[in-house]
């Protein structure tokens, strides 16, 4: 099989689709330290292959009360003429991925209306769990081979998709995607990109 059999498109929500930049920001404000010695505890972890959880032990402090919100202007600029475009070509698009309550419905505000929105606090099961990616293949009712999934981690996305028997693309963007993308195990990846951009032009160019 080759991408040119690929059907449905699935992405990654954070760092794929969504800049959590502000998020971080936020939190980081909340709980009292400065931005810059939160995302480089993100990094170090991030480069150890720790939980993200972990960052908030290390920096001696409790986790922020409140949840991350999506909104439009979280959005990656290539993010939503993507799904656009690759929905437009004939492609089942869906997103899946870790995220908490409430993030289905802020996506679909911020202008995502695709074949399947779904989250991990939904579905009761997040990645790298196998059944998470197989409960993509159940939603969508497709042969793995004829699914492509779409994320920023080697170990969250390409890794666990590809052993579901997915395709796989590789995105070089956000803190895990610049570290992986170094990592010898990137290769197994189907493709590799750095927008999403590069993807529909790479994803439509196989159909033709």
């Amino acid at each position: 099989m080759t991408l040119a059999h690929v059907r449905a498109v699935v992405l990654d929500v954070g760092e794929t689709l969504v800049d959590e930049t502000r998020a971080w920001t936020r939190a980081a404000g909340e709980v009292g330290v400065t931005p810059f010695a939160l995302m480089g505890v993100l990094g170090v972890l991030a480069e150890r292959g720790e939980p993200v959880a972990r960052v908030w032990d290390v920096l001696g402090v409790e986790p922020p009360a409140s949840r991350p919100t999506i909104g439009p202007d979280d959005l990656y600029p290539d993010a939503l003429p993507t799904l656009t475009s690759l929905r437009s070509a004939g492609f089942v698009v869906a997103i899946a991925g870790n995220q908490p309550a409430g993030a289905e419905d802020q996506l679909r505000a911020a202008g995502v209306d695709l074949d399947l929105v779904a989250s991990s606090a939904r579905w009761g099961v997040a990645k790298p769990a196998p059944a998470f990616f197989a409960r993509i293949l159940s939603e969508l009712r497709l042969a793995p081979e004829h699914v492509l999934y779409v994320g920023d981690r080697l170990d969250n996305d390409v890794l666990p998709a590809r052993a579901a028997g997915m395709r796989t693309a590789f995105l070089r963007r956000g803190p895990w995607g610049y570290l992986h993308a170094s990592r010898a195990q990137v290769a197994l990846a189907d493709l590799r990109v750095a927008s999403l951009t590069e993807l529909t032009d790479v994803l439509l160019a196989a159909r033709r």
